[in-house]
């Protein structure tokens, strides 16, 4: 039996997806940046129209708002997102056991998610850098605001360093051990 597509819950899927990315502090631009899609792809997805196919970017945009693959089909079904969830012990990829303790309780953390970059590394063959930007448990929305800002200045930084790097500017000597 096939599915009847026609009863697909567009209107709460983009209600959703808005709910997920605010919850989240990030802008449309920044959910598109980090999913690989256009801000005009993440407005159609917030602006809830039916479709008469699955948008393939959905899938690209469930991770960066905490949803586990298949979580915008359950939604249109009716259903709830389901929670992406960092691997359990039990998980074959056994995260722990790949990362330093102190890096899985940052990702495993309860404060505010600021936000998350892949920054590639200049001079390599794909190398890059991951960072998860965490506000401070119980920050009120002018403290996230704050630490959005203090963010966004270094991520110009790291930028600028990428940017020296491929000009063949000296690499800035790093500072402190």
């Amino acid at each position: 039996m096939t599915e009847d597509r026609t009863k697909w819950q567009w209107a709460k899927l983009g209600s959703a997806i808005r709910a997920a990315r605010e919850a989240r502090g990030l802008r449309q631009v920044d959910l598109a940046q980090l999913a690989g899609i256009s801000e005009n792809t993440v407005q159609n997805l917030e602006g809830g129209e039916p479709r008469s196919r699955m948008p393939q970017s959905l899938a690209k945009a469930e991770p960066h708002l905490g949803w586990a693959p298949g979580s915008g089909i359950s939604i249109l079904r009716g259903g709830e997102p389901i929670p992406a969830g960092l691997p359990d012990e039990d998980d074959s990829g056994k995260l722990r056991n790949k990362l330093p303790l102190r890096v899985v309780d940052e990702l495993e953390s309860a404060d505010p998610l600021i936000d998350s970059q892949v920054i590639r590394l200049p001079g390599t063959a794909g190398a890059r850098m991951t960072v998860v930007v965490h506000g401070p448990s119980g920050a009120t929305p002018e403290e996230i605001q704050e630490a959005l800002l203090a963010w966004r200045r270094a991520e110009r930084n790291l930028h600028r360093l990428a940017d020296d790097e491929d000009s063949g500017a000296e690499p800035h000597a790093a500072h402190g051990s």
